[in-house]
């Protein structure tokens, strides 16, 4: 073990302290991925970062932010435990590799099963209908089976149709469940049952939301972008115009992931997303073997190196001034609107230092009057 807590075979390790810390300030209000990043790295630390939440809070115009408490945070990790789960820091060993290279990767992720499937960068994610026909299930089954005996490991979303003929059919060669709800809450009810299979064929789950959390409609997006981030490729089998397997696909996109689609028949609304993919230029497959050949060597994709990751005490990061003159304060705020601008053509339209914009940003979204969309882009919540 290195000096800053990294074991060169499984990565940088979290001291308890550090985890407990990192725990409360993802679950502080108004703390998301990229604002944790941006805190640990003004701040030095997480627990330097949640002393300075109240005071960053009220610059950007909330008096009060609620953040997690120490108690609560221990209670959490300890019905984890109870579970037989643990908490998966970015850059610690069992955080999924590919995961990382995501903007805005969740800085921990909660996870029962195996640490094994998760560190496996050979992953492929097949999502579609809920409303599945049985030419769709049966076709997923097939793929499934085929690419585990491939060797890949299938990722899905443990929802019905599509999801779960998945992880059916990759049991027995490994397979990953993103859950959109906390790691305890298994939605639909019905796959439950899966839910336990999984991890008897040393499967793993995976959440990035607190335990107890039941999900949202907002919170299906968020998993969604998980599959794709812990997935090589992503397979659609059948999926409407509007879809949820239609966004992850998207992501997939997004993330510089390998994305196929199975072609149906234009008569059912089921196929539509699909073929749509296929159209803006989706690979077109029918089989295992369709994916495997496309996907070439195994080394993975050439994602380049992942994002900096988040800095602690000791370890060189970047420094973000703490004290913010009004005026550029100002002239940020002035400059956002309702519309989604990049954060770098903010920094180019006010001439004001990154890293102070950085802080006004960070200020404002911990008052709850940022929104940060795909694309490093962000919006103004209120004109005040």
């Amino acid at each position: 073990m290195s000096g800053d807590g990294r074991d060169p075979r499984k990565g940088r390790a979290l001291s308890d302290p550090q985890r407990l810390a990192w725990l409360r300030l993802i679950r502080s209000e108004n703390v998301g991925p990229v604002t944790f990043r941006d805190l640990i790295n003004h701040a030095g630390s997480a627990e330097a970062a949640l002393e300075m939440l109240p005071e960053l809070s009220r610059r950007g115009g909330k008096r009060r932010i609620r953040i997690c408490s120490r108690e609560d945070a221990e209670a959490e990790l300890a019905a984890l435990q109870r579970m037989g789960g643990r908490l998966r820091a970015l850059g610690e060993h069992g955080y999924p590799p590919l995961l990382r290279h995501v903007d805005g990767a969740p800085p921990l992720i909660s996870v029962t099963g195996s640490n094994e499937r998760l560190a496996d960068p050979q992953t492929i994610a097949l999502v579609g209908a809920r409303n599945a026909s049985l030419a769709g299930l049966k076709l997923a089954g097939e793929i499934a089976r085929d690419l585990g005996r491939e060797g890949y490991c299938v990722v899905s979303g443990l929802a019905r149709g599509i999801d779960a003929a998945a992880h059916k059919a990759a049991l027995a060669t490994g397979t990953v469940a993103v859950l959109a709800g906390g790691l305890d809450v298994i939605y639909p009810s019905e796959n439950r049952g899966l839910y336990r299979d999984i991890i008897a064929a040393e499967g793993a789950i995976v959440s990035e939301m607190p335990l107890g959390w039941k999900p949202r409609a907002r919170d299906f997006p968020r998993r969604n972008r998980l599959i794709s981030g812990v997935s090589r490729a992503t397979v659609l089998i059948e999926a409407a115009r509007a879809s949820g397997s239609l966004h992850t696909a998207r992501f997939a996109a997004d993330q510089g992931r390998e994305v196929f689609a199975v072609p149906g028949s234009p008569l059912d609304p089921r196929s539509e997303g699909g073929n749509r993919l296929i159209r803006d230029g989706a690979t077109l497959v029918t089989s295992a073997r369709d994916i495997v050949e496309s996907l070439g060597p195994r080394d993975g994709p050439d994602l380049g190196a992942p994002p900096a990751e988040i800095e602690e005490p000791g370890r060189e990061g970047r420094t973000l001034p703490r004290e913010i003159d009004n005026s550029d304060r100002g002239r940020v705020v002035s400059a956002l609107s309702g519309a989604p601008v990049e954060i770098d053509e903010l920094i180019r339209f006010t001439g004001i230092d990154a890293r102070i914009v950085h802080v006004v940003l960070l200020e404002l979204e911990l008052a709850g009057r940022l929104d940060r969309h795909q694309g490093q882009k962000v919006t103004l919540i209120d004109g005040r």
